[in-house]
């Protein structure tokens, strides 16, 4: 069966992409009765060089993202992952030819079909007495023993292509630029791995991989790569690719080594999230920098794809000083990022914290019964929520994001952490206040939010008092703030304002409220939060955060049973 692509047909795809992307881009022009665009300021070019480039669609921004000053002049698309017509590319040659340029340089990735294609039509051009050159590139580090066709053109192109337009800008000539493109291109790699294939609209996906397989030195149109790894943390995965892409015996390596210089992309395939890709930039860069090498730039995002496959391409390229000026020149081309003009390697990453407000004296005493008391409640409240981690997903996965019990074992893994560090204070108004920072700081979500306001509400009626009393008004003060589903517990905890209230039979009283308002929930509906949004906004199934409330309440209560506080 073939995969879901949001199209109006698979035949007009390509045609209403690039239509797309100009009718958004006053910059871009169509050509008439081609796949072609062009920048709309083509008259201004006169006796400057032009650059075409282009190739398959199903790239994109590749290439038509590359148009605008400064880059490419016109790009000629194929159908997806199919080489443009010679009659387009001969269109495209004669129309910037007519608009008086200097020449033009078709910059042409390395495979068959876009290579005869471009080059009939270079020769065509010629025989008009057009001024044409093409240059190849072949930026693909996958094959360790060159094949007969040569190194496959990917990402590295755009770097290319980048080169070339700030030196046609800066107005040199046909045969200069020529000539510099070709060594550049020497000088960089390009290697990438993906989680999946990618399918062609229309079309099944062009090849399987199993759960737990990664595909190292693929192409970008769905080929199959050099290499199937087992799945490995990031870290691995890239210390892979770049031991793969800098490797002597490779025929096809970039010579990267301590002390180089690059230009690191860092691309999306098409289908990778941007947390993955942050998640690798940040590995490649610590990677590189650990090896000696001197990242002078860093791109980050998507410049060539392949549809919607679930990869990433690194691309390497050796610079120096003159090199990065061209790297750095201005450009309006819509998908070149906005790279800053300085070195990554060598910045100071991070900003010291502000210091913390120094507390009273005595405040932060430690020790004692009742601190001892503290720990053993916190320890089991901790080991109780990690060990309903996944129950609480589980419930949660029925209305929410499916994260509920993950969030809280976050919550008491800070506290274990904190623990470790130092006795809590004396102190239950210090406790609480210290464990509404650290929730707020590290549990995350609204839940994060929810613990940290209720906590911070209940440490001010005990700052003075910590008898029954005082705790009964924690509570009030807590649900003032953070009111939910545990509102019945707090109703059974106002009978210790009460003389001679006895600690354990409210607080019993409190924990079975708790626990059956914890089940009640499962017959409301969700006002507020990701639940409100599903088809049926009743929930069928237990809140988890209402459960997680209820078994923090059990667990104090068990404790404070164990010894007989």
């Amino acid at each position: 069966q073939a995969s879901k692509k949001l199209v109006n047909s698979v035949e007009g795809c390509a045609d209403e992409a690039l239509a797309g992307l100009v009718a958004c881009n006053p910059n871009l022009q169509l050509l008439q009765g081609h796949r072609v665009a062009l920048r709309s300021d083509l008259d201004s070019l006169k006796g400057r060089v032009a650059l075409l480039s282009g190739g398959g669609s199903g790239h994109e921004p590749a290439h038509a993202g590359f148009i605008g000053k400064g880059m490419l002049t016109g790009v000629i698309a194929g159908a997806v992952f199919a080489s443009p017509a010679v009659g387009s590319i001969l269109a495209a040659i004669r129309a910037v030819a007519q608009a008086g340029v200097a020449g033009t340089l078709l910059i042409v990735k390395n495979y068959t079909g876009d290579r005869l294609n471009f080059g009939i039509a270079r020769e065509q051009a010629r025989a008009e007495g057009i001024t044409v050159e093409m240059v190849i590139i072949g930026d693909d580090s996958a094959f360790t023993v060159l094949k007969k066709a040569g190194r496959r053109g990917l990402c590295g192109t755009v770097l290319i292509h980048k080169v070339a337009g700030a030196m046609a800008e800066a107005g040199m000539g046909l045969e200069e630029i020529t000539k510099r493109v070709n060594t550049v291109a020497q000088a960089m790699g390009t290697v990438g791995v993906s989680l999946s294939s990618c399918s062609v609209p229309g079309s099944k996906p062009t090849f399987e991989l199993a759960a737990d397989e990664v595909e190292l030195g693929l192409g970008i149109h769905g080929e199959a790569g050099v290499q199937r790894v087992k799945m490995a943390p990031v870290d691995q995965i890239v210390t892979l690719m770049l031991d793969h892409m800098t490797n002597a015996s490779n025929a096809s390596h970039v010579p990267v080594k301590t002390g180089s210089s690059v230009v690191l992309v860092v691309n999306n395939l098409g289908g990778l999230s941007f947390l993955e890709l942050g998640i690798i930039a940040d590995a490649t860069v610590r990677t590189l920098e650990g090896r000696g090498v001197k990242v002078a730039r860093a791109l980050v995002g998507t410049f060539m794809s392949a549809l919607e496959m679930a990869g990433v391409s690194l691309t390497l390229l050796l610079v120096d000083e003159p090199l990065l000026k061209l790297i750095d020149a201005e450009t309006t081309a819509a998908a070149w990022p906005n790279v800053a003009k300085v070195s990554v390697t060598g910045r100071k990453r991070s900003r010291e914290a502000p210091k913390e407000p120094q507390e009273a004296p005595g405040a932060a005493a430690a020790g004692g019964v009742a601190s001892q008391r503290m720990v053993l409640v916190l320890e089991r409240i901790c080991t109780t929520l990690l060990g309903l981690e996944e129950h609480l997903n589980a419930l949660d996965r029925a209305a929410g994001d499916g994260d509920c019990g993950t969030t809280h074992s976050r919550a008491a893994r800070a506290i274990q952490g904190w623990l470790k560090e130092s006795p809590p204070p004396a102190s239950p108004a210090q406790v609480l206040s210290r464990l509404s920072v650290l929730l707020l700081e590290k549990m995350g979500g609204s839940s994060g939010a929810l613990y940290g306001l209720f906590l911070t509400a209940a440490a001010q009626p005990l700052k003075a008092k910590t008898d029954l009393p005082a705790w009964s008004a924690a509570m009030d003060a807590a649900l003032c703030l953070a009111p939910g589903t545990h509102w019945g517990a707090g109703q059974e905890l106002q009978a210790w304002k009460k003389p001679g209230a006895d600690l354990f039979q409210v607080l019993t009283k409190a924990v079975k409220s708790a626990e059956a308002a914890a089940e009640a929930t499962k017959n409301m509906e969700a006002g507020a939060g990701r639940a409100s949004y599903i088809s049926s906004a009743r929930l069928d199934q237990p809140d988890p955060g209402a459960v997680a409330a209820a078994a923090i309440l059990r667990a104090i209560l068990e404790v404070l049973q164990s010894q007989g506080a």
